[in-house]
């Protein structure tokens, strides 16, 4: 378990078979107003966000902090109204006309070399918007492995030093995999909705190869609330005690 590392929650809504999206991959907006209200809260108790890019490609937007009570603490606590939003890719192939490139928040790319190089290539060659400012991140965060992998302890311990103390990952099943086998994650908040989407191909909240039963990451219920036709889980990781 890395020490120096910011508190990782993982926040989703998948379906009653265990579905985040459909087989299309379609932008999964079938949880409820109390999920997107709860979902609003987590990320308002984080400073950073953490989104893999076939989140960000599927919805074109990220999702805000705009109730007023969540706007207000932020800043009695000195933090700036919204938190930064990360986007994880290792190609950074992203679509610079999407509305994220618009909202009003500061944008970290997490990337390989490769991908960095791509995507200042690719700025490079956007005509100018005259009275806009281009698409772009505010930061370029390259931490790779020796195999050309984003290297994700790294990452986390250098957004440690950073400042940052709290990062919810919204997804998607990959990402989760990827930060589950690297023994990142802390928690994990999971609405169940009533809806039965199937599908081989429809993702899951945790992709990637799997676990062996033996081994799998075991988890501790901390809370079970029901509100309407969903259910809301919150989850610990289990660690053996040191």
């Amino acid at each position: 378990m890395v020490q120096h590392r910011p508190q990782t929650t993982v926040v989703l809504a998948m379906s009653a078979d265990g579905k985040i999206a459909d087989y299309r991959r379609s932008p999964a907006r079938f949880g409820s107003s109390a999920d997107k209200a709860h979902l609003e809260e987590q990320i308002a108790a984080s400073d950073a966000i953490l989104l893999g890019a076939g989140t960000v490609r599927a919805y074109g937007t990220t999702l805000t902090v705009s109730r007023p009570m969540l706007l207000q603490h932020r800043i009695k606590q000195g933090k700036p109204a919204q938190p930064v939003h990360i986007v994880i890719t290792q190609s950074a192939t992203l679509n610079p006309e999407m509305k994220f490139f618009q909202q009003p928040v500061k944008r970290w790319l997490l990337t390989t070399t490769a991908g960095a190089l791509s995507w200042e290539e690719s700025q490079g060659t956007l005509p100018p918007t005259v009275g806009e400012s281009p698409p772009k991140f505010d930061q370029i965060l390259v931490f790779e492995t020796s195999q050309g992998k984003i290297d994700m302890v790294a990452t986390v311990a250098h957004l440690a030093s950073l400042g940052i103390t709290r990062l919810a990952v919204l997804g998607g099943g990959a990402l989760v995999a990827s930060m589950l086998e690297s023994d990142l994650i802390d928690e994990l908040w999971v609405t169940v909705c009533p809806l039965i989407l199937g599908g081989v191909t429809a993702p899951t909240p945790v992709d990637g190869e799997g676990f062996i039963a033996k081994f799998a990451p075991r988890l501790q219920l901390l809370e079970v609330k029901t509100v309407e036709q969903e259910v809301f889980l919150h989850y610990r990781l289990q660690r053996p005690v040191v």
